[in-house]
């Protein structure tokens, strides 16, 4: 059993600043947090992206998808316990580490260089990286999308939570431009758990937000 579960595309600038809080919360409550797949490629299979979005989002969107992936491929061969750091390592190179025109400027091909960097950089099987132009994995993603839109309904997107799951609440969010750290962090935590079982609670929200502060 675990505390948490995460779910995460790493093309996320939101999701991103919600995990590095999660994980900081994780580290001060010793909580276990389980990182699971979302990627905003499947649930938005359905809109048509040159109409439906601004440029370059469908080779963002993709280029999580192919990250995603290998991650699922590393996930079946080698547990749940690489994903912490795979994400991180995803994540802080595209919204810390400015690779992330890099990273999409390579999605046609897969970016075979960066993921074999990064998996022998982790110390995993650099194999996992053609599993980037594997598409057999996306029935695997889409479960995985499936389990989290079933939590909390399909109008949502990343990041989604859930504590104590399966059974326990799950929330779209909470999205924030800025990470809390140290007190503030656990502060926050202890605020939107006691929301989120509040019977009945649906959504808060505004659509006014700074642009994302990722480290």
């Amino acid at each position: 059993m675990v505390d948490v579960e995460f779910f995460w595309d790493p093309v996320c600038p939101w999701a991103w600043i919600t995990s590095r809080w999660v994980t900081e919360v994780a580290a001060q409550r010793d909580l276990d947090v389980r990182w699971r797949f979302i990627a905003l490629r499947i649930v938005n299979s359905d809109k048509d992206y040159e109409r439906d979005f601004r440029p370059g989002y469908e080779a963002g969107h993709g280029s999580g998808l192919k990250m995603l992936r290998v991650a699922a491929s590393v996930r079946a061969a080698e547990g749940e316990v690489p994903m912490a750091g795979l994400y991180t390592r995803f994540g802080g190179d595209i919204h810390v580490n400015g690779r992330r025109d890099e990273i999409v400027g390579a999605y046609d091909k897969g970016f075979p260089e960066y993921l074999t960097e990064v998996l022998a950089d982790l110390g995993l099987d650099t194999g996992h990286a053609a599993a980037a132009n594997d598409s057999s994995w996306d029935t695997l993603l889409a479960e995985e999308v499936e389990v989290a839109l079933g939590r909390t309904g399909r109008e949502v997107g990343t990041p989604i939570i859930t504590f104590d799951p399966p059974d326990g609440p799950s929330f779209f969010g909470p999205v924030m431009s800025r990470i809390p750290r140290g007190e503030e962090a656990v502060k926050l935590w202890d605020a939107v758990r006691y929301v989120a079982e509040v019977p009945g609670m649906a959504e808060l929200k505004r659509s006014l937000r700074e642009r994302p502060v990722t480290s």
